[in-house]
């Protein structure tokens, strides 16, 4: 039954943050949380009328439409889940742009996203010292457009969420690409530290503007990964770290992870399949809240090994992706692993959802 909630378009009401709460504060390991994923129209039109591929800078009005419909369309689902819109086109190429980098945008019709990317913006370091962030630069206005808009379409029905940061080596490659990256962090390493101090100091303006302009939802953050957090969390990766070494990533991610986590009330972490060797060290982050493991060709789905990944990580909260048909194998042989939030896809239709989570809602680990 649908409950009373801030936000119009949240199906599971008040309970929904009751629950994640439990989950992601209290690290509550007898319980599961779960989104159920139902076809949708929204996304079925946004496939037919996009192909993959690159795209101009989308309009932002159109972006916000978008989400409005598609989280409308989720309104009647009692799930764990908390509507928000994601602003995709910001998440990586807003850092580079902002400094002068070329931004490129890239159509994804399976979820609906518009996803931004640079190329290399510099060739050396001389060019680096030339480098500066402005209040007044294109792409630092259009961030402040778009969370304007997309704050007007939002208001009452559904949150923002939080958007990736791209600090540390991960604006270092925005720099110079992937593979100079790697070769100046071994050959001019205090030129590399010096980058991932400039890029933190953006990539906290960018935050700090975020948490300003949009706020909080129930005290907490929305987020497309774990859905809600209490506090100002922030959403980071290790993805330069997924074919390093474990020294490597103590040398190079750990630090810079927790000078930002320390800027703000934490932060949450997606891992992919070939970084899972990291998970021992990436557990242990100061003010870690949470880790979305996701899944990659030729790597076992992080599903299926969850009992294995909870004894490396403790009681940190995981957040995973499973079919409905895997999900309901596990569930009615009460193998689920708790402390989990399951992203579950493939789900029939809104009954079968709302059944299903009534029944979710009472499993106890």
């Amino acid at each position: 039954m649908k409950q009373n909630s801030l936000l119009d378009y949240c199906g599971g009401g008040e309970e929904v943050f009751t629950r994640l709460r439990c989950l992601y504060k209290k690290r509550d390991t007898s319980i599961i949380c779960a989104r159920t994923d139902t076809p949708s129209k929204t996304l079925k039109e946004f496939a037919e009328r996009h192909t993959s591929g690159f795209c101009d800078y989308p309009d932002p009005v159109e972006r916000a439409i978008f989400w409005d419909r598609y989280l409308s369309e989720r309104k009647d689902i009692c799930d764990d889940s908390v509507p928000s819109a994601y602003l995709s086109e910001m998440d990586q190429g807003l850092y580079g742009g902002i400094i002068g980098g070329e931004t490129r945008f890239l159509v994804h019709p399976e979820n609906g996203w518009i996803s931004s990317m640079t190329a290399p913006i510099i060739k050396s370091w001389s060019e680096f010292k030339k480098l500066s962030f402005n209040n007044d630069s294109l792409w630092f206005k259009r961030y402040l457009n778009q969370l304007e808009i997309f704050k007007k379409y939002a208001h009452g029905k559904f949150g923002i969420s939080h958007f990736i940061l791209i600090n540390g080596l991960n604006f270092v490659f925005e720099l110079f690409g992937a593979t100079r990256t790697y070769l100046e962090a071994i050959e001019n390493p205090e030129k590399v530290e010096k980058a991932c101090e400039f890029g933190l100091r953006i990539n906290l303006k960018v935050q700090d503007t975020f948490f300003e302009k949009i706020g909080l939802i129930e005290g907490g953050t929305c987020s497309n990964m774990v859905q809600w957090i209490d506090g100002k969390i922030i959403s980071e990766s290790v993805d330069p770290f997924h074919m390093a070494s474990i020294d490597f990533f103590e040398r190079w991610g750990k630090k810079q992870l927790e000078d930002a986590f320390s800027h703000f009330d934490g932060g949450v972490i997606h891992i992919h399949g070939n970084g899972r060797h990291l998970l021992p060290v990436v557990s242990k982050i100061e003010k870690l809240r949470a880790i979305y493991l996701g899944d990659d060709n030729n790597y076992p789905q992080a599903f299926s090994i969850l009992k294995d990944i909870k004894k490396i990580v403790g009681d940190i909260p995981l957040v995973v992706d499973v079919s409905y048909n895997d999900f309901i194998s596990c569930f009615e042989a009460h193998r689920l692993t708790g402390g989990v939030f399951y992203r579950i896809y493939d789900v029939p239709d809104k009954d079968t959802a709302n059944f299903l989570m009534d029944k979710i809602r009472e499993y106890r680990v």
